[in-house]
């Protein structure tokens, strides 16, 4: 039986809105890695990234991932960088259901255009230049992002299709 639930992917792909929906009609807790990171340090992760580089950045990362990969009845909303460091992957992998919330690089620049301002690493990119940024960081991301146990279309609406695929992996594995 499925006890937690990590979903990765890119910025944009909808994470943290399909956790908040998965969680809530599981009646599980709903952890966002990055807020959770942000409430242990007490900064924000422009600020965390700012003052210990990426590097650093990975290992609190991982080491948040550890302690929330512990705990049971969660859905855990990933950051779209954390699969690709510290076999994070295969940590999520051990500890519950992963799931890849898949879209194009088209789909993701319509969802990332609004967010430009909000999002420091897309600030200031023209349009094409955004494109080519997504393009590029979903390229080097995505033999993680296949790692997931389940594939799923982003594109879906509502909370159904998640809880069927949770169903089906159950079933498997039962």
């Amino acid at each position: 039986m499925v006890n937690s639930v990590f979903l990765t992917g890119f910025m944009g792909s909808g994470k943290t809105t399909v956790g908040q929906m998965l969680a809530r009609a599981l009646q599980w807790r709903f952890i966002d890695l990055d807020h959770y990171i942000e409430q242990s340090q007490g900064k924000s992760i422009a600020a965390l990234f700012n003052e210990i580089g990426e590097a650093g950045f990975r290992l609190l990362e991982h080491e948040a991932l550890k302690e929330v990969a512990a705990l049971n009845r969660v859905v855990v909303s990933t950051g779209g960088g954390a699969p690709c460091f510290h076999k994070n992957m295969q940590l999520m992998r051990s500890k519950g259901l992963t799931i890849y919330l898949q879209l194009s690089p088209e789909v993701l620049y319509e969802r990332l255009l609004p967010a430009r301002k909000s999002r420091p690493l897309l600030a200031g990119k023209s349009d094409e230049e955004l494109l080519g940024f997504i393009r590029q960081k979903l390229a080097e991301r995505e033999d993680y992002y296949k790692q997931a146990a389940v594939h799923a279309d982003a594109t879906a609406v509502g909370v159904a299709p998640y809880l069927n695929i949770i169903e089906r992996y159950n079933q498997l594995e039962g």
